[in-house]
């Protein structure tokens, strides 16, 4: 399989579609734009299975009876069975952020009648839940008395889905010349007017990125970039990574090749494992639709490889990916009851289970779910090895609560937890899971369920109703793991010590291996597949005399490895050396290549090669191993930082 025939080109869809936000809902995504659909109503809207085949579907919303001519950035939330439209409205001068509600996210809402704030210029609403449950509100208004007089980004504490506590606090103003719209704005008076807008926010590892727009698009300086915090209701503003002289937007201009690229959001691929910034570009048909990959390179720090202009792989799909419009006897095999598909569901009998044919080490899976009875009974999901289920995870409508069940250090465990009081079964819910080796996470909705270690190493999925019928949709199992280090616990992920020398630590959520005097230091772990992606974040903390490396090796089930793949310096330059069992090639690194700071390194095995990048930048191309067992990663006459490992089954 060579995953690099099957690409797409930017623009993914080539008419007019400003300011585009994407909501995936039951594995399907849904794309809504500013301004008028071509049926009358606002905010067109597409659909989309993988993200880059679009069908247009028709607008959004009525418009409102008050007539306002412009309707800018909507953004979509769903939450307990609803969908709810966050948009601004007004005459350009006078904009206010409103809420519409629907029960379908292709369309058919209605406005609340709720205005969420109150001063004059607000725009570019963006909802952000934390990890706790916590919904805060983000937007875009003008200040007047700032020393950078203009446009930035706010955030408010949200006490409902309609309501604002109407403290907003700034995040991001501009601060920097790359950030001016106008340098003498004649409709706001001839001031020197700069613009930060399209707030948009992600969180990993307790940091928090706010990612905007700055400056005109029509200006060769535009772009994207962002701003870190650590704290959501730290009063101080968040902490802005380009300057725009020695650091530059990570989503630019590219003269004579790509204009105005902004207004993003950010979306997970179909195997939910790839990142995907969505953002529109401008060409003669408009501002429209493009996509890119976006990742984190450890450090806080973040890069998206675009814009791009030539043939991408196309995102990665999972194994399986099943929307259920029929039934596969090649991804299922039935074990008890009735199971049955109908409008993308796969539905139970009162009692029934199902398994997943796919079986792996290590996996993610996302689905919906939703209960189509109200009972006693429960359903939900059991995890499998060879022998025994592992985990069981039951949903109790009749109780409005989850049971997990496992066996932990010897013990049988079983805790059940109370929902929501308003937790609807009868709405779709999302659970994501991510099983590696013994250790298991659970979210629900986006919020943190349970993490348990397994007393073994789940392999398979089932599906299980009791006196309770189910459907589940969006069905998509990804086989991989992602670690970010930040549990202590290594072995219950799988790693192992692969040498008697040297250290290793968990230390501000990174993994540091430490080996000094000659000596090497190397951890293990399983990694049965064939083709696949190895990202991985590293930094030097600190480099011992003599020859040193970092690197990792794969192995074929052999006790020799296969390839060895190394950061090496001859001479001041920095090389990726790669050793195999008849030769070494060296492959010279980019000259802004620092050991002090993270960077990201990408392996993608397919078709009998190995594609080896720095984060944008190929590095080379080798033979590879037909198949991985093992991969080891080791540290010799070096202290390294590891912000994280991710293989990713293609």
């Amino acid at each position: 399989m060579d995953i690099f025939s099957e690409t797409y080109l930017n623009p993914v869809y080539p008419k007019s579609f400003p300011d585009p936000f994407v909501l995936k809902f039951r594995g399907e995504y849904f794309a809504y734009c500013t301004d008028f659909g071509p049926d009358g109503r606002v905010f067109g809207v597409l659909r989309s299975r993988n993200l880059v085949d679009w069908t247009e579907i028709g607008g959004a919303m009525t418009p409102l009876d008050s007539g306002p001519p412009f309707y800018w950035a909507p953004e979509v939330v769903y939450s307990n069975g609803k969908f709810y439209l966050y948009y601004s409205a007004g005459n350009e001068t006078l904009m206010e952020l409103r809420v519409a509600v629907s029960e379908r996210p292709d369309g058919g809402f209605v406005d609340s009648g709720r205005r969420l704030t109150f001063e004059d210029f607000a725009i570019d609403g963006h909802v952000f839940v934390d990890d706790d449950g916590r919904k805060y509100f983000f937007y875009a208004t003008d200040f007047l008395d700032h020393s950078h007089i203009g446009t930035g980004t706010v955030v408010d504490r949200m006490t409902d889905l309609f309501t604002l506590e109407g403290r907003p606090r700034p995040v991001t103003r501009a601060r920097y010349d790359w950030q001016v719209y106008d340098a003498a704005r004649q409709e706001k008076g001839g001031v020197r007017w700069h613009t930060v807008e399209g707030p948009f926010i992600l969180k990993r590892k307790g940091v928090y990125y706010e990612m905007f727009s700055g400056g005109n698009w029509q200006n060769v300086t535009y772009g994207v970039s962002f701003a870190t915090t650590d704290d959501l209701d730290r009063p101080a503003e968040w902490e802005q990574f380009c300057d725009g002289e020695k650091t530059l937007p990570i989503l630019r201009t590219l003269p004579g090749k790509v204009v105005g690229p902004g207004h993003n959001s950010v979306i997970r691929g179909p195997n939910n494992r790839e990142l995907f910034c969505v953002y529109h570009r401008w060409t003669e048909q408009g501002r429209v639709l493009a996509i890119d990959r976006l990742e984190f390179a450890g450090g806080g720090r973040i890069f998206i490889n675009g814009a791009t202009t030539t043939p991408q792989p196309r995102p990665y799909a999972p194994r399986p990916l099943d929307f259920f419009d029929d039934f596969s006897g090649e991804n299922w095999e039935r074990i008890a009851g009735d199971w049955t598909v109908a409008d993308n569901e796969l539905v139970s009998g009162p009692t029934a289970e199902i398994d997943c044919r796919r079986e792996a080490g290590a996996f993610l899976l996302e689905t919906g779910f939703r209960a189509l009875d109200e009972t006693n009974g429960g359903f939900g999901v059991a995890l499998k090895d060879e022998n025994a289920v592992v985990f069981r995870l039951c949903f109790l409508p009749g109780e409005r609560a989850v049971r997990c069940e496992w066996t932990e250090d010897g013990r049988e465990r079983a805790e059940t937890a109370a929902l929501d009081g308003d937790f609807d079964f009868r709405a779709f819910h999302l659970l994501r899971l991510e099983a590696d080796h013994r250790s298991l996470k659970i979210r629900l909705d986006g919020r943190l369920l349970r993490e348990a270690a397994t007393a073994a190493a789940p392999r398979r999925v089932s599906f299980f109703s009791e006196d309770c019928r189910a459907a589940f949709s969006g069905f998509a199992l990804t086989p991989g793991f992602e670690n970010l280090f930040e549990a202590d616990d290594l072995t219950a992920a799988g790693w192992t010590r692969a040498a008697k020398t040297g250290s290793y630590e968990i230390a501000n959520r990174n993994l540091i291996l430490t080996a000094r005097a000659g000596k090497n230091a190397a951890l293990q772990k399983e990694a049965d597949f064939e083709n696949y992606e190895l990202v991985f974040n590293v930094a030097f903390v600190k480099i011992f005399d003599g020859r040193f490396r970092f690197g990792f090796s794969l192995h074929d089930g052999e006790r020799r490895p296969a390839h060895v793949f190394s950061l090496v310096r001859l001479n001041d330059v920095w090389m990726m050396e790669v050793e195999d069992p008849a030769k070494i090639t060296s492959c010279i690194l980019p000259v802004d290549f620092s050991v002090k700071t993270f960077r990201q390194f990408g392996f993608v095995k397919t078709d009998g090669r190995m594609h080896i990048r720095m984060e944008t930048e190929k590095i080379c191309t080798v033979d590879a191993v037909e198949k991985t067992s093992k991969i080891v990663f080791f540290v010799e006459n070096a202290s390294a930082a590891i912000d994280m490992i991710r293989v990713t089954a293609l």
